[in-house]
Parts: C-alpha cells; structure tokens; sequence
C-alpha cells in the first residue's frame, strides 16, 4: 500500500538537469494533512506574493481565501468544477486568484495575467519551503465566483488554490483518482520547448 511518504518520495521530480530542491519536490496533491495554516502561514505566503515581479511594479494580483469549515470556504468550494469538488475538500485552504484587467492609466494591462501567474511561483516556492502543497486549479466558474464575492467590475478570477501541509490519507479520494496520485509525472523534453536562435 503507498503511504503519503512514499508518495512525496515518488514524486520528487527525476530531472535531466539538477535544479533547486524546492522546484524538484513540488507537485499538486488531492489529498492534506488535518493540520491548519495559521495566521503566520498565511502572512509568510502572501509576503511572498508581495514581493513577486510586476510590469511597472503595478502588482495586479489579488486573492480571496478561506479557511474550511467558513462559509468562504464552502462558497468558494461551490463555484470549481464538479471534478475538483471531489477533492478539494481535503484541503483545509482554499483561495481564488484574481488580476486587474487595467492599468492606472486605465488602458489595458496585456502583462496583468503574466503577473498574477510570476506571483503564484513566489507563492508555489515560498509553500514548499514551509512544507505546504498547493494544487492550483482551472476548473473554476469564474463567473459565478465573480458574483458570488461581489468582484468589482475591471478585475477578473482566473484560478483557485487549494493548500495544505503534505499529509492526509490516499482513501479520502475516489479511487480513480488514488490512481492519478500515484501515477509517475511526466514532462516534456526542453527540445519541445525552448528553441535556440529561431522557432522549430
């Protein structure tokens, strides 16, 4: 039988070239430890947001989250996908990613959503570091989350965030996809996508 243990050994990353521990170690679980994030968690996680990278400094991110058991949290379990309902719930976090559309000037901010994804690898770097997983998500009905938290015209939900200490138990999961956990994770070759000189 595969303990979480085991899982997080698997799934350190098998790399062609060494790179950062941290970078190696990270993956997106579906299943949590119990343990709660703190206050302090949650500071250290968005001070590194904070300091991500922005086009002018404009720093367009912002974020909704909640801890399990508040109406937050089961708001914002009711706008993702039915397929990442049957998860998510193991996460004692979650969190909506959101970016401005506009810059100051209010023209368009073609870089706005480049921002937001440079803040969640500050964010993805700084969990692994204190020993948290996160599973970012496209499965989410952005429209409904924008009505549901009353977003403000000119910002837009782009994702959500589960978060969670790695841990928990490979049965709080259909078994499906106790399968998908423990399938080996693959990459593409960087021949595929990183071209020297000209497009190939």
């Amino acid at each position: 039988m595969t303990t979480v243990e085991q899982l997080q050994l698997d799934n350190i990353a098998k790399n062609d070239h060494q790179i950062y521990p941290l970078l190696k170690q990270r993956y997106s679980p579906r299943i949590f430890s119990k343990q709660e994030l703190t206050k302090n968690d949650i500071n250290r996680l968005f001070e590194a947001i904070r300091w991500s990278a922005s086009c002018y400094n404009w720093q367009p991110w912002r974020f909704i989250y909640a801890h399990k058991g508040s109406e937050g949290y089961d708001k914002i379990m009711g706008c993702l996908s039915e397929f990442n309902q049957k998860w998510a719930g193991n996460a004692p976090f979650l969190m909506l990613a959101a970016y401005k559309e506009k810059n100051p000037e209010g023209e368009e901010n073609f870089h706005a959503l480049h921002d937001l994804g440079l803040s969640l690898g500050n964010l993805t770097v700084q969990a692994e570091y204190m020993g948290l997983g996160l599973h970012h998500m496209a499965g989410v009905d952005w429209k409904k989350a924008q009505k549901v938290f009353n977003v403000p015209e000119g910002f837009h939900i782009s994702t959500a965030i589960a978060v969670g200490y790695y841990g928990g138990d490979l049965n709080d999961l259909p078994n499906e996809l106790q399968d998908q956990e423990k399938a080996e994770r693959t990459r593409k070759p960087q021949e595929e996508f990183a071209f020297e000189g000209s497009w190939k």
